[in-house]
């Protein structure tokens, strides 16, 4: 019997000595064209086909995400500092026939699994219009991104990007390669929706990140694409997951990984990665025009062609002149602006027909109602059309507020224009209502204590700043009131209701004759 105890002992001590030493840190794996739900968890919209990571399909609006199953250690025990790490991998960004491609991908570290709190479209799947920029979102990523966001300060449609708690990229550069040696030679520009297959390779050490881009199979660079001292001391958490996220908006393509290393350990585990048999989802050139069987079909069915062409030329005239009624006609100047256009049976849906239920604000022009659009709060301004004013209005809004990105103006969402009876801006939706409720209409057991009252005048404040400062132009709201300053879900002001702004370029003398 005091055999077994002292064996119990043992065991026991031997346990307690186990959970005081400091968890392994060293990570390894290689995954070549051999993924499945084992070694990957896939989120939104993203599949593993053939055992290659499909991030996106040919599917509007969509997100999707791929993270490694558990998560990795990326900082020293008992430390603030980060832990070196090395990834490689090989994707293929590819268009679709006959569709306008975008909008890009990313590898990232992040703290949470699943795609909450993420938008589709220019945010690439890892934030929205509220929650870009926030240093809580505690994200670290790379971007490959194909589409020139004025919002985010893009240098071109075709970059590659160092994003930390945001898509405006802390440093980027145009996607491509350097030739010869580290301190000299040609730079090849790559572009990153051709289909082809690229391979990247990014180090971490000693608060230095690198990125390396060729194609795959090509060898290693000398001289990086992109190679910045950054510290990702208070970005990443001790524990974080790591993947890839990928999101497309009315412009959509595919975004595949094809193969993918990870260690923090061995900075040459990108050399084991597969680069040869790859499949290939470049579009063919050749048309299907130039194909036999066409040729062949065409001359055996000419005569029957000819025959019919008459009824098919009368019929076609019948349908697009019915077509070009129930399509909404694009304005020259939306192509300019980055708000999307939504269709009105999306936003009658989103309102449940512009309800009086969902009715949650009245305008000088029209009511404001409460909707969802993708599973997303809005709110929804609808302006008359019966006056000028109210067009001018939207034209100020959309081409003004659609271009401004910070944290204290009201976000602008999209727009749409239901034929010559309304306008609707959808903004992001403030779930604590304006600033004159809490002022004029709230009970005293809930009003607005001193420090609150403070920062909402530093709020409104900052924004104003920004609109006056920090913008390529100068924008003068015009119409700063109480009823205009909108407070979200933390209590944050947000300045709204840009129908009067006027705009104009710095060092100009502002001309009004209007008294606001």
């Amino acid at each position: 019997m005091s055999s077994k105890i002292t064996f119990s002992v043992s065991l026991l001590t031997i346990f307690q000595l186990q959970l005081l030493l400091p968890v392994s840190s060293s990570l390894d794996f290689i995954f070549n064209t051999n993924f499945n739900s084992t070694n990957l968890h896939t989120y939104g919209h993203a599949r593993i086909e053939n055992s290659i990571l499909a991030l996106t399909n040919d599917t509007t609006f969509s997100i999707g995400r791929a993270l490694y199953p558990s998560k990795v250690a990326t900082k020293q025990p008992n430390s603030s500092t980060p832990l070196p790490f090395s990834t490689s991998f090989i994707f293929s960004i590819a268009p679709y026939k006959h569709l306008l491609p975008g909008h890009g991908f990313a590898f990232v570290f992040l703290p949470f699994v699943g795609i909450a709190g993420a938008s589709s479209a220019q945010h690439l799947g890892l934030f929205n219009l509220t929650n870009d920029g926030d240093p809580d979102n505690h994200v670290f990523g790379v971007e490959f991104d194909v589409f020139k966001n004025q919002e985010f300060i893009d240098i071109n449609d075709n970059h590659v990007g160092l994003d930390v708690n945001s898509l405006t990229s802390f440093a980027s550069n145009i996607a491509g390669f350097w030739e010869g040696k580290e301190d000299e030679g040609n730079f090849k520009e790559l572009r990153l929706n051709n289909g082809e297959n690229y391979q990247v390779w990014i180090d971490y050490e000693d608060f230095r990140i690198n990125v390396t881009l060729a194609k795959a199979g090509a060898r290693r660079p000398n001289r990086a694409l992109i190679s910045e001292f950054l510290n990702l001391s208070g970005v990443l958490l001790a524990e974080m997951h790591v993947g890839f996220s990928a999101g497309t908006g009315q412009l959509v393509e595919s975004h595949k990984i094809l193969a993918w290393s990870f260690s923090n350990s061995n900075f040459s585990i990108g050399d084991a990665l597969v680069t040869t048999h790859l499949p290939s989802f470049v579009l063919p050139k050749d048309s299907v025009f130039r194909s036999k069987g066409f040729i062949l079909g065409v001359s055996v069915g000419g005569l029957l062609i000819m025959g019919c062409g008459v009824v098919v030329y009368m019929v076609c005239l019948k349908w697009k002149g019915k077509k070009m009624k129930d399509v909404e006609e694009t304005e020259d100047w939306e192509l300019e602006y980055w708000p999307h256009r939504v269709s009105y049976q999306e936003i009658h849906a989103a309102t449940k027909g512009f309800s009086e239920e969902n009715v949650i604000g009245l305008g000088g022009n029209g009511k404001v109602y409460k909707g969802q659009l993708l599973g997303v709060e809005v709110a929804l301004k609808r302006i008359s059309l019966d006056s000028e004013h109210g067009m001018r209005e939207f034209l100020a809004e959309v081409s003004s507020l659609g271009r401004l990105k910070h944290r204290n103006l009201v976000g602008l969402r999209g727009w749409c224009k239901k034929e010559k009876e309304s306008l609707i801006l959808i903004y992001d939706y403030m779930e604590n209502g304006s600033l004159d409720k809490w002022i004029f209409e709230c009970d005293e057991s809930i009003a607005l204590s001193w420090e609150q009252r403070i920062k909402v005048l530093k709020d409104v404040a900052s924004g104003i700043l920004y609109l006056y400062e920090g913008w390529e132009s100068k924008v003068l709201h015009r119409d700063i009131k109480a009823s205009n300053v909108l407070l979200d879900k933390k209590m944050n002001a947000r300045l709204g209701d840009f129908g009067l702004a006027k705009m104009h370029h710095h060092g100009q003398v502002e001309s009004t004759t209007q008294v606001i």
